[in-house]
C-alpha cells in the first residue's frame, strides 16, 4: 500500500482538502478533524514547519506553492519557525475526540505543540 491515504476524494479535491487544513492549522495553531485527515495533515504542517525553519528563498516559495494564504507563509517563517528553533521534529500533536455525531466519524484536535 501506498504512503497516502486517499480519503475518499479524487487527486486535485484531496489535495485542495489537505492544503486548506494545512492552511488553517498554521494559522489558527489547531483545527478538528477526523482522525484521519488529521494524520495527513500532520505530515504536511510539520513538513512546512520544516521548511520555515530552512527559511531561505526556495523554502519560502516552495511553502508559499502549498499554502494558500501569503500571510500563513509570512507568519510560518517569521513566528512559528523562531518558536520551534531549537526541536528537532514533533512539532504537532493529536487528541482523539471521539466519534462525530452526525456519521459516527472518529474526530480529533491536531494543534501544534
Amino acid at each position: 500500500m501506498g504512503k497516502n491515504r486517499k480519503l475518499g476524494r479524487p487527486t486535485d479535491q484531496r489535495k485542495a482538502m489537505l492544503r486548506g487544513l494545512t492552511t488553517q492549522t498554521l494559522k489558527h495553531g489547531r483545527i478538528v478533524t477526523t482522525v484521519e485527515r488529521a494524520k495527513e495533515t500532520k505530515r504536511l504542517v510539520d513538513k512546512m514547519i520544516t521548511l520555515g525553519k530552512r527559511g531561505d528563498l526556495h523554502a519560502r516559495r516552495m511553502a508559499a506553492a502549498w499554502i494558500y494564504e501569503k500571510d500563513v507563509v509570512y507568519i510560518l517563517f517569521e513566528e512559528i519557525a523562531e518558536k520551534y528553533k531549537d526541536r528537532p521534529g514533533g512539532y504537532t500533536r493529536i487528541y482523539r475526540l471521539g466519534n462525530r455525531r452526525g456519521d459516527g466519524a472518529a474526530t480529533a484536535i491536531l494543534e501544534l505543540v
